[in-house]
Parts: structure tokens; sequence; C-alpha cells
């Protein structure tokens, strides 16, 4: 808890939305990927075990199982959908599996675990010649977070979505509220000498 969450700039998050434009099926899975992880704050392994039916599309909800089999429903915002929708497209078919999101390589497949997931993050950065301090699928989790907190949500929601057990874990992200620190920052009493 003595350093600062790693997180990307906005201007940062927005190149590396943009490194993953394009037709390519790659590419359409990289951006859902993405823009699951940096909207929603979901870990590697959430991604790499996500199912097709995890997507309610009715409610635009997204099913997710995390952590000691603690299962929540979150928001998909329009973005997210729609880079989904728009993965979904060219999908490889004929694969024997649920899993929403597959291996871009023959044989094509299910992540084994989200180090895959880690993987497409790293390249995806490479490709924005993004410089960050770190370089996996949780980097965008504490972007997400770090965002949340930006646009004043407060440290209980933004620990809903993360899915933490306690406030205190999210509290870790209040440090890179300066605006919020400035306001219950103490002035500092003159020294005499």
């Amino acid at each position: 808890m003595a350093s600062l969450p790693r997180s990307l700039t906005s201007e940062q998050l927005e190149q590396l939305i943009a490194a993953c434009e394009g037709d390519s099926c790659n590419r359409r899975r990289d951006r859902a990927i993405i823009l699951l992880l940096a909207r929603l704050g979901l870990r590697a392994g959430d991604v790499a075990r996500m199912r097709l039916g995890d997507i309610e599309w009715d409610s635009a909800t997204l099913r997710i199982c995390g952590k000691g089999r603690y299962e929540v429903r979150l928001p998909v915002p329009q973005d997210v959908g729609e880079a989904v929708i728009d993965y979904l497209q060219c999908r490889p078919s004929g694969v024997q599996s649920d899993k929403l999101f597959l291996r871009t390589i023959a044989p094509f497949g299910p992540f084994v675990s989200g180090d895959g997931v880690s993987s497409v993050v790293k390249r995806a950065l490479a490709r924005a010649g993004v410089k960050s301090p770190a370089k996996g699928a949780h980097l965008l989790r504490h972007t997400a977070a770090t965002e949340m907190l930006r646009h004043g949500i407060p440290l209980e929601q933004i620990g809903s979505v993360l899915r933490h057990r306690g406030v205190d874990t999210t509290a870790y992200y209040a440090k890179v509220d300066m605006v919020l620190l400035m306001q219950v920052a103490q002035p500092w009493p003159e020294v005499l000498r």
C-alpha cells in the first residue's frame, strides 16, 4: 500500500484503444478485450474464463464469476458491447468451445489462462507506443479504478465494480485523487527556528 497504483493516463488509454482499430479478427478481439479490462476493471482470468452465455444482451449485463466463485452482474457499456459484437462477427467458427475469446493463431481455441489475455495487452501497448509502469492486464484494472475515481465515482461503488471484499482494498486508489487529497490535507504549521 506504500506505492501508487500503476495506471495509464486518459490519453494513454485512448492511444491503446486506438491501436486496436482495424478490420482483422486479431484487432477486433484485442479491442474487445482491452475495453472489457479498461472499462469494467476485470482481471485477466475473468476475461479468459468468459463464456458466450455470460453476456445477457437483453439486460446489457455481464455475469462474472471471479475469485472464490463470487458472482456478480456488471452493466456492459455501449462501446464494450459494440466491440464484443464486432469480434463475434469474425470469431473463428467450428471451434468446440463456448469460451468467448479464442486465440487467433491455429490451432484456434480458448486462452488457457489469464496469461494469454495479458499478452494481448502487452502487444497492444507496444503497438500503441505507450510506455507504462506495468505491462499486463492488471495495469488496465488499475486504470479502470483510477478513471472511475477521476470521474467522481465513490470508493464504495468502485469497490463493487472491482469486486473488492472491503473498502480498504479500494482505498488504495484514493492516493491518485490529488484534488480530494488537497481538500483533506491539513495545513503544515510553520516551522520556527
